[in-house]
């Protein structure tokens, strides 16, 4: 019944939870994706702040670090609480150094990325509680096989990139653009099937616990989003040169 295009936001998640005292709310994952937002904030702005012979080795820190803690969150739910507040911190640092890296090139474009990202969350957000976005099984399963299609794009320009070969979808220029525009798309549709998801779940009776989990699978799509508008707009401005 339950399915998210997020695969850290899986049913069989939920599921498989040891029972805990209290019951997972909207409300409470709400505030606790505000607490890992405002620490991204922070790991950002030491990030940004940082001379700059120090911010390649916050970002190699922050991006290694947050993936390590990714997995352990992952297998390790009931320590959510204190592994999505450091993900969040080490994604901060990992954000703050690549957003640098495009400021230094394209002025005022992280600043551009940072308010799509959000406007995007809460129009979706807004979509999703008035009803304009129906969210079904088709839909559920149609989103699931194009996350994982993009993952696997990325995966084969991972391994392509290792022999020097760089991939148009890839590259400035209109076809460049129409998938970041589409990658864009799916990245957002996943913030809705998060909704949809810790909401469902909420009502299933989740343990307490896992409102850090749900805080940590939207934190997870955010960045996602940013990252993916950030290339979207670097994209736009190399088109207009």
């Amino acid at each position: 019944m339950f399915r998210s295009g997020n695969p850290l936001l899986k049913a069989s998640v939920f599921e498989s939870a040891e029972s805990a005292e209290g019951q997972m709310t909207v409300s409470g994952t709400v505030n606790k994706t505000g607490m890992l937002l405002a620490l991204v904030l922070i790991g950002a702005v030491m990030t940004w702040s940082s001379t700059p012979s120090s911010i390649g080795g916050l970002a190699i820190l922050g991006g290694i670090g947050g993936f390590v803690l990714a997995l352990v969150t992952t297998f390790k739910k009931t320590i959510s609480h204190i592994t999505a507040p450091l993900y969040a911190l080490c994604q901060g640092w990992f954000l703050g150094a690549i957003s640098s890296f495009f400021e230094a090139k394209y002025p005022g474009i992280a600043f551009q990325a940072v308010a799509l990202t959000f406007g995007t969350m809460f129009c979706l957000l807004g979509a999703y509680r008035s009803g304009l976005i129906k969210v079904t099984d088709n839909f559920r399963l149609g989103l699931f096989a194009a996350t994982g299609g993009i993952a696997l794009v990325y995966l084969v320009a991972m391994i392509m990139g290792f022999f020097g070969i760089q991939l148009a979808i890839f590259q400035s220029g209109l076809i460049g653009i129409i998938f970041s525009f589409f990658v864009v798309g799916i990245a957002a549709l996943n913030l809705v099937m998060d909704f949809d998801f810790i909401e469902d779940m909420s009502h299933a009776g989740a343990p307490k616990y896992m409102e850090w989990y749900g805080a940590f699978g939207l934190i997870v799509t955010l960045v996602w989003l940013y990252i993916e508008i950030l290339r979207l707009l670097s994209k736009l401005r190399d088109d207009r040169r």
